[in-house]
């Protein structure tokens, strides 16, 4: 790690749904090479591994004493995202993950300091805050476009995941539940976006104990729902801004923006942070029409995994854009905000982070990459 065509070799856990959206990505980056996929159901993995050439499928035991992978990519399900990342670094890899961290921002920090202590890099989901989108904005506040940032609003709103999900189990039970599943995009986003966050204020509501598989073999089976799924906060952040969030399962449909961020002179619509591109607009004080801004920043076309290459990237002793002190802040975050939900109080946040890094504009085409500062 830490020349830019290095190659980083690779074991993913956990071969669900997720991992297609990745294996699209990894071939193209050719700072990273693939070498083994593991799963608790082998036959899963051995499907997986069959459709790529070179790369075998392994138990998860197998796959952290294997001595040929230095970075474990950890796609299970979040409850299980601390025991596998914890088990990655006792091996002494580096472990990249799907977001959150961990189920719990104890177990995030546990991570955090058993890598420390190991010499290892952590890294974590979402690494759509890396792409074109996100950073387009950044460079836009960045660049005084808006003046000082005032505040922000972020909005996620429909109607569960069980209505596509075969599997959605997961996202009805604590740990689950529409702030930590896609809180993540949005509170990443926002903190690249305005900093670290200080303190928050949060509501949340529970309105349905049950939901209805609308897919695939389980179509129609009833699961229990043991979590809030919808949440309201106020993001209090260091620099004085104010983000209103709204995460929920509840609705059916919104027109409101992903994200906004307004200033004294400007403000911003931000593309959806789930996504790695889209277009950002930008309205004057004095102007009567949005503009779109040409894209400025982050990386061209990215897609799931980019993150893997900015970490293969990253100079040793440098936390990565995507690492794990913006995971544990933002997960530290979202738990404070459905903390302060059950409390009816501000809670104050005890984690920071450095606003990570700005992206340049770059863009990978083959084994070259090419950046520029728009």
């Amino acid at each position: 790690m830490g020349q830019p065509l290095n190659i980083l070799t690779i074991g993913i856990v956990g071969c669900g749904n997720i991992i297609t959206q990745y294996l699209q990505t990894l071939p193209a980056l050719d700072t990273l090479r693939l070498v083994a996929v593991a799963d608790l159901d082998v036959a899963r993995a051995q499907a997986v591994a069959a459709d790529l050439p070179g790369v075998r499928a392994l138990s998860v035991d197998e796959l952290m004493d294997d001595d040929e992978i230095q970075l474990v990519l950890n796609l299970t399900i979040p409850a299980a995202h601390a025991q596998v990342a914890l088990a990655a670094i006792a091996a002494g890899k580096h472990v990249y993950g799907e977001k959150p961290l961990a189920a719990t921002a104890e177990e995030a920090a546990t991570v955090l300091a058993a890598a420390a202590a190991a010499g290892v890099t952590v890294g974590c989901a979402p690494d759509t805050v890396l792409g074109t989108g996100t950073q387009t904005a950044r460079r836009a506040i960045d660049d005084g476009l808006i003046g000082r940032p005032i505040s922000a609003t972020a909005t996620m709103m429909c109607p569960g995941h069980e209505r596509w999900h075969p599997n959605p189990d997961f996202y009805y039970v604590p740990g689950g539940g529409p702030l930590l599943d896609m809180g993540p995009y949005y509170v990443s986003s926002l903190v690249t976006l305005l900093g670290p966050v200080k303190s928050v204020i949060g509501a949340a509501s529970h309105t349905r104990d049950q939901r209805t598989i609308g897919s695939g073999p389980r179509a129609g089976e009833e699961i229990p729902v043991s979590t809030d799924t919808h949440v309201s906060g106020v993001l209090i952040h260091e620099s004085g801004a104010l983000s209103t969030v709204i995460m929920s399962f509840d609705a059916v449909a919104t027109q409101a923006a992903n994200i906004e961020i307004h200033g004294e002179t400007g403000s911003l619509i931000v593309p959806d942070p789930n996504r790695f591109d889209g277009e950002v607009q930008l309205r004057r004080l004095d102007d009567s029409e949005w503009e779109t801004l040409p894209v400025s920043a982050g990386y061209v076309d990215g897609s799931r995994g980019i993150g893997l290459h900015d970490l293969a990237a990253t100079a040793p002793g440098t936390e990565p854009r995507a690492g794990g002190a913006l995971a544990y802040h933002a997960l530290e975050v979202m738990e404070s905000v459905l903390k302060s939900a059950h409390t009816g109080a501000l809670v104050t946040i005890a984690s920071t982070c450095e606003r990570p890094a700005a992206v340049p504009l770059i863009r990978l085409a083959g084994t070259e990459i090419l950046a520029r500062s728009a």
